[in-house]
């Protein structure tokens, strides 16, 4: 019986002892759903403040940034009104995911009858507004700047 009290207590002492995935202290899912540049560039410089904010107390923070509808321009490639915005973005901020949603982008290919070329940064989601509800389930703070 001692050895079975003995295993049990190193058994949680091992739970309470591991250290866990360094994990953000901060999420926040920017929505974009318009085709306009002024709020994808307002999108844009909150993702920036809200970063620079937290780097600057010394906390985690991951930012997604989630695409549908007309916002999906904002990842095109070859229509984005922010495209050189876009691309110094990307690889400047390794906290801020883009999430393309894939309904949006197969019904555009649908109606252009051509491809949708994306950032290659760009992460594509089955449907941006599922990805949206399930980050927010999830403990993200939803913000439609």
């Amino acid at each position: 019986m001692k050895n079975v009290v003995k295993i049990a207590g190193l058994l949680l002492a091992g739970f309470l002892f591991a250290s866990p995935a360094v994990a953000a202290e901060h999420k926040l899912v920017l929505q974009i759903s318009d085709n306009n540049p002024q709020k994808m560039n307002t999108v844009l410089n909150v993702a920036a403040n809200v970063s620079r904010y937290y780097s600057g107390k010394g906390e985690e923070i991951d930012i997604r940034i989630v695409a549908f509808n007309q916002g999906l321009h904002m990842l095109r490639t070859d229509t984005s009104p922010v495209k050189k915005r876009m691309m110094s973005f990307g690889t400047s901020m390794p906290n801020v995911e883009f999430d393309a949603c894939d309904n949006t982008r197969q019904a555009m290919m649908k109606k252009s009858g051509k491809d949708v070329p994306l950032f290659k940064f760009a992460k594509v989601v089955p449907a941006g507004v599922v990805t949206i509800i399930e980050l927010s389930e999830a403990g993200y703070t939803v913000v439609r700047p």
